[in-house]
């Protein structure tokens, strides 16, 4: 943490994105999603895979019978919608979702216990077995997202029934680990989190000592996990036996944790919270730990798309530059956390690598996660796909052709609400007299900087173009503005006059006091060809096309089956041809061939002629993809 002073964070108060291409994005999670996950939570969309989150809140709190239903962590969903609709809120009412809300949050509090205690899966099925199993059973994590949803819907509401229910459950959880457990952590990192935002909250350093407390006693001996699952009559996922220390990121004490191991949405949700308590506490050694291991996920384990976990085993990373493409987990959560956790490492450094690793996750993967029409999502992003194999090899049946309307272990499409429903809060940060700009998006602004009102508006089209325009309002203040690592050029005019501003980790500094001013930033924003590094062997000999943040990809839809044949030549030009497609869409075209023998019946042959035949070559965005019915994706291109 090099800056004296860490940046603040923008409420979703302050501002919104209100066009480009996130802003319809944007409007559609708060008309559609938010109410489509409503009914999804609650059972009502007909041929798709059953929540039953709510109904476990009516089981718990007595006012229905029956068998809970679900994961055990099926109340985390509710927590991540509940925090979505707090951020909409802020900005935009909406009774009839707010009066949904209030209705759950009575069923949260009659569902809890006297002593504070408050999780369905244990309510229901034998409250005397919990905190037994903090391996396995999520129960912090569970409590994690609630208090984070409660925090988002005071703040957006005022109201304070769920913020006291949930303090009333962290009061129960600090007293039990404090007091009755000393040695135990969460097994899915998660509550660091909310347990920091709770002590910003309330000005109470026990939260944050807590969140502190659990991120050190991960990685000593004796073991404890090793030692809980020996009190029990059997384990809850037999499996997990045999994953090792580090699939919960318990080999090491976090501090001596320098590369990302194990499960990849608890590594980068526990890079996340140590990360947070660093901030708060000055832990430098700490935050060196945060950086070495973000530089190790971006550098050497993190897909071209911004896609994150090799391995369907243990959903986790496995060895540097081991990124398969076709068996690629790539979790759409692991994204999200990817983002939380590069936003947390700009707050306390200002340098691109941290924004180009956000923007990456956005625009590919996390987008990716979800249908253009909200309602079908993906829990795994693959770079290639195709069907017949990912239906009949047992390799390949975590990777689906086709987007579902719900999911079983449904964390990717809430996670994905409240990301899109906070955006604005990614794309700005104020650090002393600067107002920091991260991402592009069309949006407004009205923050306080240098202790003033400041108002800042971005007028952009970005990703289809490069044109970013900032309305800077009057003030004495400076714009530290990211100049995304994939640019190769750029310009900047003032007021009309060129500016040669002077880069520094990936941002220019343009300095106030400001009139009213408009600041024209264009970057050169062409196709280009991304290579990867040799250790990456399922790339090898292949291309990747990117325009801007956005990673393309060839489909059958448009270039026909077997795309594994297809060759691009790395010097054939790539041109961009604006289209209707799907909404409207920037394809890149190019003069490709296919290359392949004589169809024949004979599994292998000699001494026959390979045939080239030339073929138009017809990329999309990665993010859109799979929309169109199921069929073949391809990212990566054989290269000649």
């Amino acid at each position: 943490m090099k800056e004296t002073e860490t940046a603040r964070i923008i409420s979703p108060r302050e501002g919104r994105v209100i066009g480009g291409m996130l802003g319809p994005v944007v409007r559609g999670v708060h008309d559609h999603l938010l109410r489509y996950q409503w009914q999804m939570l609650n059972d009502e969309i007909p041929g798709a895979e059953p929540s039953h989150c709510i109904e476990n809140f009516r089981l718990a709190a007595g006012v229905k019978q029956g068998e809970f239903y679900g994961m055990v962590f099926q109340d985390s969903d509710f927590g991540k919608w509940v925090e979505a609709l707090g951020y909409k809120l802020m900005t935009t009412p909406d009774p009839e979702l707010e009066q949904l809300a209030d209705e759950t949050i009575d069923l949260l509090g009659k569902a809890q216990r006297e002593d504070g205690y408050l999780d369905t899966y244990f309510i229901c099925n034998g409250i005397k077995n919990r905190w037994t199993n903090l391996r396995d059973c999520h129960e912090l994590y569970c409590a994690g997202h609630l208090l984070e949803g409660a925090i988002a819907y005071y703040q957006a509401t005022g109201k304070r029934k769920m913020l006291d229910i949930m303090i009333r459950y962290t009061d129960h959880i600090h007293m039990w680990f404090t007091t009755k457990n000393l040695r135990g952590f969460p097994g899915h990192a998660e509550i660091e989190l909310a347990l920091c935002k709770l002590a910003d909250l309330t000005g109470e350093k026990k939260y944050l000592e807590l969140a502190q407390a659990f991120i050190d006693r991960r990685g000593l001996e004796p073991y404890y996990f090793d030692e809980e699952q020996k009190k029990l009559d059997k384990p809850f996922f037999p499996w997990n036996n045999t994953f090792g220390r580090t699939y919960a990121q318990a080999h090491l004490p976090v501090r001596k944790q320098f590369t990302a191991e194990g499960h990849a949405v608890r590594a980068l949700y526990l890079a996340s919270g140590a990360a947070d308590v660093a901030l708060r506490t000055g832990d430098g050694e700490l935050w060196e730990a945060c950086k070495q291991q973000f530089i190790n996920v971006i550098w050497k384990r993190m897909y071209v798309t911004g896609g994150v976990g090799s391995t369907y085993t243990g959903e986790a990373f496995t060895f540097d530059y081991d990124l398969p493409d076709d068996t690629a987990y790539a979790e759409t959560c692991a994204s999200v956390a990817l983002i939380f956790f590069a936003h947390r490492m700009l707050l306390g450094e200002t340098k691109g690598i941290y924004a180009d690793a956000m923007e990456s996750a956005l625009y590919n993967t996390c987008l990716s996660g979800m249908s253009l029409d909200m309602k079908r999502f993906f829990y795994v992003n693959a770079l290639s796909v195709f069907p017949e194999a990912d239906e009949k090899d047992p390799n390949k049946k975590h990777v689906v052709p086709e987007r579902q309307p719900w999911l079983g272990c449904a964390c990717c499409p809430p996670n994905l609400a409240r990301l899109l429903c906070s955006l604005i809060t990614y794309q700005y940060t104020v650090r002393g007299r600067e107002v920091q700009i991260h991402l592009f998006a069309e949006s407004e602004l009205n923050t306080e900087a240098a202790g003033q009102q400041i108002h800042i508006a971005v007028h952009t089209d970005y990703p289809c173009n490069g044109l970013v325009r900032i309305s800077a309002g009057k003030g004495d203040y400076d714009l530290r503005i990211h100049i995304p690592g994939w640019c190769p050029r750029y310009t900047l005019q003032r007021n009309g006059e060129n500016v040669q501003a002077k880069e520094q980790d990936g941002y220019i500094l343009i300095s106030g006091p400001f009139a009213d001013e408009e600041l024209i930033l264009n970057l050169e924003m062409i196709p280009r060809r991304i290579h990867a590094n040799n250790r990456v062997r399922s790339a090898a000999g292949k291309v990747a096309v990117a325009q801007g943040p956005v990673v393309y990809c060839a489909e059958e839809a448009d270039n026909g089956p077997q795309l594994h044949l297809l060759q691009l030549a790395r010097h054939a030009e790539l041109k961009t041809v604006e289209t209707e497609l799907l909404g409207g869409t920037t394809v890149i075209e190019a003069d490709a061939c296919r290359t392949g023998f004589p169809d024949q019946e004979a599994l292998y042959f000699s001494d026959v002629e390979e045939r080239r035949t030339p073929v138009k070559l017809r990329l999309i965005p990665y993010y859109k993809w799979a929309n169109r019915g199921k069929n073949e994706m391809q990212v990566w291109i054989r290269e000649t």
